[in-house]
């Protein structure tokens, strides 16, 4: 900046400051994830929606202060778009919170209400590990079909 100004001010008439330069601007760098979310028992309630990096915090993400959290009704659910998203490493967990009191409901250690996860990795005993629903981000759009299951 200061040889450019140092050149201009060499120049007959010419003058320059800091001001008079142009600056360059690069956009942003960032990808979105399309969800296409089926079989949701009602359109009751909303979907919840935890976007983690963080496998620690996953699937339940209450606590990943870092953790892109949505709350979106149930009865338009059934293309959630997340515009945004830094290049790296993700999963995406959803709860369809048909009673709106904006945590998954428990009997007997069993999920009360819908569930869903990147992937529809296999349910065994537990929910699934962040391996298992992980998928990396870049700069374009990613797309993922998401299935909600119900087990009560």
């Amino acid at each position: 900046m200061l040889i450019l100004a140092a050149a201009l001010t060499m120049l007959p008439g010419a003058s320059a400051s800091a001001s008079d330069a142009t600056v360059a601007t690069v956009p942003a760098i960032s990808g979105s994830i399309d969800l296409a979310i089926t079989g949701l028992r009602s359109e009751k309630g909303n979907v919840l929606v935890c976007l983690s990096t963080n496998p620690d915090y996953f699937p339940d993400c209450s606590k990943d202060k870092s953790a892109r959290k949505l709350k979106v009704s149930a009865s338009k659910a059934g293309h959630i778009q997340i515009d945004g998203v830094k290049p790296g490493t993700y999963a995406v967990a959803l709860v369809h919170d048909e009673n709106t009191n904006g945590k998954m409901d428990l009997r007997l250690f069993l999920p009360r209400e819908g569930f869903g996860f990147s992937n529809n990795p296999k349910i065994r005993m537990g929910p699934p590990k962040f391996r298992s629903a992980q998928f990396t981000v870049g700069t374009t759009s990613e797309q993922h079909a998401v299935r909600m299951k119900y087990i009560l």
